[in-house]
């Protein structure tokens, strides 16, 4: 077998199939499996639908159309009825021994030639018959049934027979060419008169050996001309006389006759000549699978290889997909940075805006004599001291806007006592009171218990 281009997979396969069917030939297991892609259920099934002489699925319909046979008879080994070993010749009348007198010489040569001319003019007067048929028209209505009736009737009278193929002749002829195999066409006539018909049935045709070798080798089909598609079949392969073999295969791309058997005969002879048939053409077959191996495996790389450039394009897409992502990420984020950026300078624009109109709102410092004033001490979280005089009927609110609109305070603060802690301002505080804001903010500094050079923390609620 011509194991290139098979995998081991595909090549495990071949292996069962060929255990499964017994076929011996690696290469038909091969090109089966490659027609059902593979798939091992549906070849073994198939094949033994064949054995069976069902036709295949490839030609299921019995509307099938089938190929141009080419009846060429350079093509062809043609095997007459008067060979040697053929039986047909012993059914001639003798015309005696040779007799040793003069006289005698010239009537058995006499009767020799006359004999002959007979039995030309015979045969070819059955061959004219047989083509022109009485030229009455046959309608092929049901072909199939043709042939089941044939298979039938021949069952029934030789119980013994190698497996008719049961499809009509165009789907026998697409098979055979499908599976690369040769077809044997049996065409029958009416063995009740015809003794040559009769005897290749009964002892040639039920020969073990014989069914052996053509459910082996080939697809036999077989049809009684006295039927529409029998008929059919014969008007087109030029039939002589009966019995009658064809071998059908696939030769040069074209259905060709390579074999014609005539007349009966032995089985030994019968098997010698399929055998030499099949021998000599049997390298056509051998070309057609490998080119249909080649053809399989180029059609086999380049789907392989179209698969691979799209899994290539599908990754490419990806990674344009990913990078498109990672920009749409990275532009978000510099987005939200910007944003950032801007809310904070807004802020600051806010507080500076904030602190320009709240400097408005600080109360003057009172002169160092005045009556109930206190000098406050504040230590700023840069480590700035801040030092302040106020009225003690100043509210928290004034001491909160003096640091707020200091240039050195944060601008989230909140103020308190070092000893006992007390939060005395948290913007934090005020802004979560709400409603009681007001009363918090409106304390005065004599309220909350400031005393003077009382040193108060100023904490960055920031930080």
């Amino acid at each position: 077998m011509e194991a290139e281009g098979l995998t081991n997979e595909q090549t495990d396969k071949v292996l069962q199939f060929q255990d499964l069917t017994g076929i011996e030939d690696m290469n038909i297991c091969r090109d089966v499996l490659i027609r059902h892609q593979w798939d091992l259920e549906v070849a073994f099934q198939e094949q033994m639908n064949i054995r069976e002489g069902r036709p295949t699925m490839l030609t299921a319909s019995s509307d099938v159309r089938a190929p141009a046979v080419i009846n060429d008879h350079f093509l062809q080994q043609i095997f007459s009825a008067n060979m040697p070993g053929s039986r047909s010749v012993s059914r001639v009348p003798s015309i005696g021994p040779m007799p040793r007198s003069f006289t005698g010489i010239i009537g058995y040569v006499i009767n020799f030639v006359f004999q002959y001319f007979y039995s030309t003019l015979s045969g070819i007067v059955r061959a004219l018959v047989n083509i022109g048929g009485g030229n009455e028209p046959r309608l092929v209505t049901n072909p199939l049934d043709d042939v089941l009736k044939f298979i039938r009737e021949y069952q029934e009278r030789y119980p013994e027979h190698p497996v008719f193929y049961q499809g009509t002749y165009a789907q026998a002829l697409n098979d055979a060419k499908q599976e690369l195999r040769f077809l044997l066409v049996y065409l029958h006539q009416d063995p009740s008169s015809n003794p040559d018909v009769d005897s290749f049935c009964r002892q040639t045709l039920s020969t073990r050996s014989v069914i052996e070798y053509i459910n082996a080798h080939t697809l036999l089909w077989g049809c009684d001309v006295s039927t529409p598609e029998g008929y059919r079949v014969m008007q087109s392969l030029t039939v002589r006389g009966y019995p009658l073999m064809v071998v059908i295969m696939l030769r040069a791309n074209r259905m060709s006759i390579v074999g014609r058997l005539e007349g009966d005969c032995t089985s030994e002879e019968l098997l010698r000549r399929l055998q030499s048939v099949i021998a000599f053409n049997e390298v056509w077959l051998s070309q057609a699978r490998n080119d249909r191996l080649q053809r399989n495996f180029t059609q086999t790389l380049r789907r392989q290889q179209d698969e691979a450039y799209e899994q290539s394009l599908l990754a490419d897409e990806e990674k344009e997909r990913q990078r498109e992502r990672e920009r749409d990420a990275a532009r978000k984020v510099l987005e939200a940075e910007e944003r950032a950026r801007r809310d904070v300078e807004l802020r600051k624009e806010e507080i500076a805006r904030l602190k320009i109109d709240l400097a408005n709102l600080v109360p003057d410092e009172p002169p160092v004599d005045a009556t109930n004033a206190i000098a406050v001490v504040f230590k700023l979280p840069n480590g700035v001291r801040l030092e302040r005089r106020f009225m003690q009927t100043n509210s928290i609110q004034d001491v909160y806007h003096f640091l707020f609109c200091h240039p050195e305070s944060p601008d989230e603060f909140e103020i308190t006592t070092n000893f006992p802690k007390r939060v005395l301002y948290s913007k934090t505080v005020v802004d979560a009171a709400e409603g009681a804001a007001n009363e918090i903010v409106s304390k005065t500094l004599k309220d909350v218990g400031l005393k003077n050079r009382e040193v108060l923390f100023v904490n960055d609620l920031e930080a």
